[in-house]
């Protein structure tokens, strides 16, 4: 019983770390993509937007000022420490794995339901709208349904987990128009539905409450799995 105990522990760990692995490798790909077509003047995979008129400082400076850029680069980040150690923990940790969270099922909701309607996507842009927006949105909230680790929310962490989305919000709302006259790149697709543009940033706000409430509930609702305990056992 104890060996069978512990083969099934040390599967769910191969388990965690293969899997965490897939979604960096994902968000690495993806991003190369996206790299490699603005150094080309292809298009981008959040907006649809070409660059053939648009200079490369400005069109890296919009993506990486995309919420969806940024939240996979966060995923990016909670996933290679899991890869390196799926028992990690600590105060810093929680607020990265809720923001990772948070940020990337934000995404992934806006995406479908305001977005994909309006970005008509071919080719490599799509294989990376694919990952950015598809794969790694849902392959990272299975993640933490199904191999945890958890329970490691607090409301501390919840109320820490919200100073990067404040953050961005300045920093949206703040910045000096661009060269080209845009203040707001990571908020200009073709065209928006209702809510307008500017208040679509505070309805994601409003939206990221609410998804930072339901996870810290089912972070101690849900089945214990800490492979902490795993590794010392």
């Amino acid at each position: 019983m104890a060996t069978e105990t512990s083969v099934q522990r040390s599967t769910s760990v191969t388990v965690s770390r293969w899997w965490h692995g897939v979604i960096a490798a994902v968000i690495l790909a993806s991003l190369v993509i996206q790299l490699v077509l603005i150094f080309t003047g292809g298009a981008d995979a959040n907006s649809g937007d070409e660059g053939e008129s648009i200079s490369i400082g400005v069109r890296l400076w919009r993506l990486f000022s995309f919420f969806t850029i940024e939240s996979n680069l966060i995923v990016l980040a909670a996933a290679l420490l899991l890869v390196l150690r799926p028992d990690r923990d600590g105060t810093s940790w929680r607020v990265l794995r809720l923001d990772a969270l948070l940020g990337i099922l934000i995404t992934g909701l806006v995406f479908a339901i305001v977005l994909a309607p309006q970005v008509h996507l071919t080719g490599a842009a799509l294989v990376a709208t694919i990952g950015f927006h598809y794969i790694s949105p849902w392959a990272t909230l299975l993640a933490w349904l199904l191999l945890g680790p958890r329970p490691r929310m607090t409301w501390t962490t919840v109320l820490a987990a919200f100073v990067w989305p404040v953050l961005w919000l300045v920093y949206i709302f703040t910045q000096a128009p661009s060269p080209t006259g845009t203040r707001t790149p990571s908020w200009t697709p073709p065209t928006w539905a209702s809510p307008p543009p500017s208040a679509t940033p505070f309805f994601v706000l409003v939206l990221g409450i609410l998804c930072a409430t339901t996870f810290k509930l089912l972070d101690s609702k849900l089945p214990t799995i800490d492979h902490l305990r795993w590794f010392r056992s």
